[in-house]
């Protein structure tokens, strides 16, 4: 492509795209095409073809693909899709520090309420786990009532009436590693079953894989390898880093999109969901909630933590309490995404509440995503003014989180919406192709508050809404 002569590209965007995914890309294309004249702006292959150092450039590709030694020289003209720095977020145990600083430095923060506490901890192997929580003493006090309980109750263990917890591998993603708990001995062997085999295990396993595997085609046996090189193994000492958190009970159960309307004698089985909420953060520092909200389910009915499952079957049982839909087969996640505001007004009874009456109003959705948009503007700021070390916004890039947030039933049978994390570049591919125009929507909104300020064109079809709801702007003083 050769180069267009000076005076017409003087206030031309030439812009990089090249998310690698071809669920996004197109929609990433149009947004551009939809909000931004056709003049404007010109696609182009590399940074090598721009013009010069100093034209205008949006890079909008995968973030090991962006060249920030070009954005930080050229900051007055080139524009990116990710902070440099942003672990305080987007790394669990990060985040729970994040939290944890802010909430002691603002106790009356809205974050106390809408984020579980989190214990956080380091540990190589399961014979370490004794050192690791040394100082752990919520988690000790909670397992000194939990066995309390079992003491006291002369009919069973009490588990039902246990305090429960939930182990997040800190740096893990798509679900992997999370496991329920409620004692010494359970959590130990959840790291026992991580730890490495020793070597004549290895030996021994590899043998009897061999013979295994010798009745069966290479095709097969090729299909075996990639099914165990993709499953959900942890290896303990490549993870290190843990939370544990109370887990949230009760859940609000629904039943998913794809159930067909129950009748009075054979009602629908509930499922436990979370909301994921898209944000954008752009400039420094300025974010917005994408209205348009999605529901992911559960791949099978919901089962209480104590569930005799959770020990018969632990992968089983999981499949009634991970809701990321990317752990589900392909049959499992068909009708577990749907629309947040297509989700029913009025509340289903729910089990296991003992005393408690859900307060079932109209009105909830709508308060539940006030809730939203409180913890999430607090939770950037708590990153950006109490954690600015890991989390620097700057004033030419901009990027996509996706949030997933979970809404409990409280004691007064009020609902409380809860962060679980903070994700970045988001999984766009688990909403499905019935639901991309609201993907398609979410970049045209990130094309009208990040690219149309920065370059200072006009977006094309004028002021419309775009379902972008900003939570916060502050200046944290970098030009």
């Amino acid at each position: 492509m050769a180069a267009p002569d000076s005076d017409s590209t003087d206030n031309k965007i030439y812009a990089l795209i090249n998310y690698e995914d071809p669920y996004v890309q197109p929609l990433i294309l149009s947004a551009l095409e939809k909000r931004l004249p056709n003049s404007s702006y010109s696609l182009i292959s590399s940074i090598s073809r721009l013009p010069s150092p100093s034209s205008r450039l949006l890079q909008w590709v995968q973030y090991e693909s962006i060249d920030f030694d070009h954005l930080m020289e050229q900051s007055s003209s080139s524009l990116a899709n990710a902070y440099i720095i942003r672990k305080a977020l987007i790394r669990k145990h990060y985040l729970s520090t994040t939290i944890a600083n802010w909430i002691t430095k603002y106790p009356d923060s809205v974050l106390k309420k809408h984020v579980k506490p989190s214990v956080e901890f380091e540990v190589d192997y399961a014979e370490f786990l004794d050192d690791a929580l040394v100082e752990a003493w919520e988690l000790k006090e909670s397992w000194g009532r939990n066995e309390s309980l079992r003491e006291g109750d002369g009919e069973g263990d009490g588990k039902e009436k246990r305090e429960w917890w939930i182990l997040k591998p800190g740096m893990s993603e798509r679900g992997q590693g999370i496991r329920l708990f409620s004692s010494e001995e359970e959590l130990v062997g959840i790291f026992e079953e991580w730890d490495p085999e020793s070597d004549d295990e290895d030996e021994e396993d590899a043998r009897s894989d061999a013979g295994a595997n010798s009745s069966l085609s290479i095709g097969e046996q090729r299909k075996d390898e990639k099914e165990k090189e993709e499953g959900n193994g942890i290896i303990t000492s490549q993870l290190r880093h843990f939370i544990a958190q109370p887990y949230i009970h009760p859940p609000l159960l629904l039943t998913p999109p794809s159930t067909s309307t129950p009748s009075p004698s054979s009602p629908s089985p509930l499922r436990k969901f979370h909301i994921r909420t898209y944000v954008l953060a752009t400039s420094a520092l300025q974010v917005y909630v994408y209205r348009p909200m999605l529901a992911l389910f559960a791949a099978r009915p919901y089962v209480p933590p104590w569930d005799d499952v959770l020990q018969t079957d632990r992968d089983e049982a999981m499949r009634a309490h991970l809701t990321n839909t990317c752990l589900q087969e392909s049959g499992d996640r068909e009708g577990s995404v749907g629309l947040f505001w297509d989700l029913p007004s009025s509340l289903p009874s729910q089990p296991d509440l003992g005393s408690v009456k859900l307060e079932s109003k109209p009105d909830w959705k709508d308060k539940v995503f006030s809730q939203i948009k409180e913890t999430t503007g607090a939770t950037f700021e708590a990153a950006a003014r109490g954690m600015s070390i890991h989390f620097q916004p700057l004033p030419n890039s901009f990027e996509i989180f996706g949030l997933d947030f979970m809404v409990g039933i409280e004691e007064d049978g009020g609902l409380n919406t809860y962060l679980l994390e903070v994700n970045a570049f988001p999984d766009f591919r688990q909403t499905g192709s019935e639901l991309s125009g609201m993907i398609e929507g979410l970049f045209e909104g990130v094309v009208n508050r990040a690219v149309v300020p920065f370059f200072g064109v006009e977006g094309e079809g004028g002021e419309r809404e775009d379902g972008m709801v900003k939570v916060l702007d502050i200046d944290l003083g970098r030009r």
